[in-house]
């Protein structure tokens, strides 16, 4: 958004972004921007609050006469809203694994009979079903100090592999869910925040970025609000 505003104003048009990640608008330096700390996704704030969003915009449009650059952060701020899925794990089975392993070793069955159902699978873009503990073991080892340089990743990108750990978990959470169908952030919340994958992910990837791998390497392998 922030590069588009730059575009926008060379051919005449004012704008005004709504930065959900005060960082970038920082860098990219827009014309007018309304940094807005909210969960990501909703640039307005709570849904189905009209006030609230009438009152983003009404701030957001009170920068045009800014000749800028300008860079105004929104009073309030909202935290994610979102409980995390409840989905009993299978207990650990054999604890000479690392937990993530182990944990989606136990989850299997739930994604093979998901994936039974419904006849396909988001899991592929990187790796396969049987690959994931492999994957789970490498970032392990990463989390664990390992080098990304001397330790190979299944799959090789970052990005894919992730992408392909967190689908082969959500399709085996929904099986196991009761309930209600959940929204896409709590199933989000509950694989980051209550996974042994989740948790093991998240500090591959700061791992990576202390041994200053590249920035899109790392950064990318989990949502930017986290």
């Amino acid at each position: 958004m922030s590069t588009l505003a730059h575009v926008f104003e060379a051919a005449g048009l004012s704008t005004i972004v709504l930065a959900s990640m005060k960082e970038v608008a920082e860098k990219m330096v827009p014309p007018r921007a309304l940094y807005c700390e909210f969960p990501l996704g909703r640039p307005l704030g709570r849904p189905l609050d009209a006030s609230f969003q009438r009152d983003v915009l009404d701030r957001a449009f009170a920068l045009l006469t800014a000749d800028g650059p300008i860079l105004e952060s929104h009073p309030e701020i909202i935290e994610s809203d979102e409980t995390p899925l409840s989905c009993a794990i299978p207990p650990r089975f054999d604890s000479s694994l690392p937990p993530p392993v182990d944990e989606a070793q136990g989850l299997r069955a739930a994604y093979d009979r998901a994936v039974a159902k419904r006849g396909t699978s988001a899991v592929g873009r990187a790796i396969d079903a049987d690959a994931v503990p492999q994957a789970l073991s490498v970032l392990h080892r990463w989390a664990q100090g390992a080098s990304f340089a001397d330790v190979a990743l299944p799959g090789k990108n970052t990005i894919a592999v992730a992408h392909d750990i967190r689908s082969y978990y959500t399709e085996a959470a929904l099986e196991l869910a009761t309930g209600a169908m959940p929204g896409g952030r709590s199933v989000e919340a509950w694989f980051h925040e209550m996974t042994e994958a989740g948790k093991t992910l998240m500090a591959a990837r700061t791992s990576l970025q202390d041994q200053q791998a590249p920035f899109p390497m790392w950064f990318y392998m989990a949502p930017g609000h986290r």
